[in-house]
């Protein structure tokens, strides 16, 4: 069986190595992308099984990266997992309402936290 392949969409480096350390020890192949931009053409052209995606990114935000992806017939089925340090409500529902399979604050999770979340989410 193919491995799941994660396109995780992080700025920070050190946040981004952890959850790609993570993610291989636990059987996932893993896709990086920087900005906004690099992680919209990742998504396009490997159409990952999960995107994993930061709000707050370089020239495109997360929530105009998602909006992307949903309007995309291509990509709209890839389930989006927003995971940033915004946790307001109203930051939720902008994603909830944009279409992410789930919002996560990274703060409040740790990495292997957030890569059991992800199995069920690949079930």
């Amino acid at each position: 069986m193919d491995k799941k392949k994660i396109l995780i969409v992080e700025d920070d480096q050190m946040i981004c190595s952890m959850y790609k350390t993570k993610f291989e020890a636990d059987g996932f192949a893993c896709l990086v992308a920087n900005d906004g931009p690099a992680g919209l053409e990742t998504a396009k052209k490997e159409k990952p099984n999960l995107i994993m995606l930061d709000v707050m990114l370089p020239q495109l935000d997360g929530f105009s990266i998602l909006k992307d992806l949903k309007a995309d017939s291509k990509t709209k089925g890839i389930p989006v997992i927003m995971l940033t340090n915004l946790g307001t409500d109203e930051d939720k529902k902008k994603g909830e309402t944009l279409g992410a399979a789930d919002y996560w604050v990274k703060a409040s999770l740790t990495p292997a936290e957030i890569s059991k979340k992800i199995k069920e989410h690949l079930k």
